[in-house]
């Protein structure tokens, strides 16, 4: 064969190629593309037993004083300005339920001035306007207290960030104004350091002046509060006369100076 012949054929073998290629083409663009049927982004929204507790549109399923709550770029927005300084911390409270074990994931960024917090297994007071009673996952901007473990209306400071903490229930449990007569230097006194997780200071460099993560695990009398991956603060709850086994979730605005917080990506798993 010679070599024109070759020419030949391999010119002709290059030109089906194109056309088989072309076709293939066209067969695929025209073929109506599988769209994710609801089943199917259910099954990838909630794979992971993670459930959305925020539309970042409304606030259906929350309560809170609207002169201090709104929505806002997706956001759930808490602010406080010099026209509507607080007389007592106000919160918008989760109304879809009182969880007892349970993880919960959530974005937060908040001012330089800003004071907030994530209650949990918390009881709503009758005779103050949105206020909750319980633990708190500390936030503040200044990262002062961040991480922390703060029981709102109660016992007080139960960790600092950095510590793992065991408390106890007091002797004089029983005994009116026991609550008060047990906290000294705003912190719980019955209560044992069981090993560090790290220095207060060293422990700050992971929390950002932007948006961080929130991680609450929370099970039986153990409460673990991570900020962007990071265990800050751990409390096994051993007091068998305060602990709260179950309660309701809000976030809050603190008495204080005119402040901005945020949170996104509210997400829930009850264990």
């Amino acid at each position: 064969m010679n070599a024109n012949s070759n020419r030949t054929e391999i010119k002709q073998s290059s030109f089906l190629i194109t056309i088989i290629a072309f076709l293939v083409f066209y067969s695929c663009k025209d073929r109506p593309q599988e769209k994710p049927t609801e089943d199917m982004i259910e099954e990838v929204g909630t794979s992971d037993g993670f459930e959305s507790i925020f539309d970042g549109s409304t606030l259906d399923n929350w309560d809170g004083d609207p002169t201090y709550w709104r929505v806002e770029n997706g956001n759930l927005v808490g602010e406080i300005t010099p026209e509507t300084l607080l007389d007592a911390n106000t919160f918008i409270i989760w109304q879809g339920g009182e969880p007892s074990d349970f993880e919960l994931k959530l974005e937060f960024r908040i001012s330089e001035n800003g004071n907030s917090g994530i209650n949990y297994r918390s009881e709503q007071l009758d005779t103050i306007p949105f206020a909750l009673r319980g633990y708190q996952a500390d936030i503040d901007g200044k990262h002062r207290y961040t991480g922390q473990n703060y029981e709102e209306r109660k016992r007080t400071t139960l960790a600092y960030r950095g510590e793992k903490a065991e408390i106890s229930t007091q002797e004089n449990a029983s005994e009116p104004g026991s609550l008060r007569s047990n906290v000294q230097r705003n912190a719980w006194q019955s209560r044992k350091i069981l090993e560090s997780l790290g220095h207060m200071d060293s422990l700050k460099t992971k929390i950002k002046n932007d948006w961080n993560e929130a991680h609450l695990i929370v099970k039986g009398n153990t409460m673990q509060h991570f900020i962007n991956g990071v265990l800050m603060s751990e409390v096994i709850d051993n007091d068998s006369v305060n602990r709260s086994g179950s309660g309701k979730i809000g976030v809050q605005v603190h008495v204080g100076p005119p402040m901005k917080v945020e949170y996104r990506n509210i997400l829930l798993k009850q264990l």
